[in-house]
């Protein structure tokens, strides 16, 4: 379906877990965060219920998060069982990577389409500082798995950060030098511990890669589901994406909304308002009241986010007590 904007709404981000088996500063405290029960959080039946109901509304794609996804025993059965919904052209998967090299096989086979692999760095010291774990071994292990499946797109999520990691921007653009797969720097997003880190912008990374890998070239067309927009440079396999939320503000082409962990269904990123599907789940409402509230969410998404301090003309202006506060492992990422 449509919303108020006439923005086509076809991709659900659906986060299956708030748990993580890395602490990455921008997303989690070191200590964690306060876990919610496993009966507070939707059951496999419950997500695929919401998403056939979802597919009826028009979406197609859905992306399976976390926290890590892959920490959640069953992910594949679940997978293949959203992958048979009638509508449902695609299911892919974000993942940390660290235990991917042992589940991609699964995976595979219940139908993964694409997977999109979070890495900041190749330096083993600054990825543990970074994550504040040691595994990125076992993170590359994953990479390296998941390029043995040709039928399974593979991209890797930088998220381009200020002062800390500049010098692996080359390297990391690197792997598509020498494979088919697409590294995507990512802004910081000023959300949850997000707020505290300082991104740098499309700009900054592009003028690195270009000292590095000669002029990029600008492609047009549409690449994957989300809002990135890719370039090549010479001799490259893969491409390279840039994904920016605050420098090139993408909101009038968003086409997704988002289902936590806990049930509720969230139209946009940076706004805590949306709808508690969980308990109207558990209320045992019927699919055409689920459906009406799903229709409502999807037509009331806001026109844009408010990241920047500048407001474009006509931009929903918000009291702040609309802003979401929660932390990105409890929204999904």
């Amino acid at each position: 379906m449509t919303d108020q904007y006439g923005r086509k709404i076809e991709y659900l981000r659906v986060s299956v877990t708030d748990r993580c088996n890395l602490r990455c500063g921008y997303c989690m405290p070191e200590e964690g965060v306060e876990q919610v029960t496993h009966s507070e959080i939707l059951t496999y039946a419950e997500i695929v219920r919401v998403c056939r109901i979802c597919a009826d509304e028009g979406i197609s794609r859905i992306k399976l998060t976390g926290g890590e996804p892959l920490v959640r025993k069953g992910i594949s059965s679940l997978l293949y069982e959203l992958r048979q919904i009638n509508g449902i052209e695609e299911v892919t998967l974000t993942t940390n990577g660290v235990l991917l090299a042992e589940q991609i096989d699964s995976l595979a086979k219940a139908g993964l389409d694409a997977v999109n692999i979070s890495l900041d760095t190749l330096e083993r010291e600054q990825y543990a500082q970074i994550t504040r774990r040691d595994e990125l071994e076992r993170a590359l292990e994953g990479l390296e798995a998941a390029l043995q499946y040709p039928n399974i797109r593979v991209k890797v999520n930088c998220v381009a950060l200020h002062g800390v990691n500049e010098a692996q921007w080359v390297p990391l653009a690197g792997l598509a030098k020498r494979a088919s797969v697409d590294v995507r720097f990512i802004e910081m997003m000023p959300i949850g511990l997000g707020k505290a880190s300082t991104g740098s912008s499309q700009a900054e990374v592009c003028r690195v890669l270009k000292e590095a890998y000669g002029e990029p070239r600008f492609l047009s067309g549409r690449f994957g589901n989300g809002p990135a927009v890719y370039a090549a440079f010479p001799g490259f396999c893969g491409k390279i994406g840039f994904i920016s939320a605050i420098s090139h503000q993408f909101c009038g082409d968003c086409n997704r909304v988002r289902l936590t962990a806990e049930g509720f269904l969230k139209p946009c990123l940076q706004y805590s308002y949306g709808a508690d599907l969980r308990e109207l789940l558990r209320r045992e409402t019927d699919d055409a009241g689920l459906q009406a509230v799903i229709q409502k969410v999807i037509f009331e998404k806001p026109r844009c986010h408010q990241f920047t301090t500048e407001k474009e003309a006509g931009q929903d202006i918000l009291d702040d007590s609309a802003l979401e506060e929660k932390q990105m492992s409890r929204i999904g990422g």
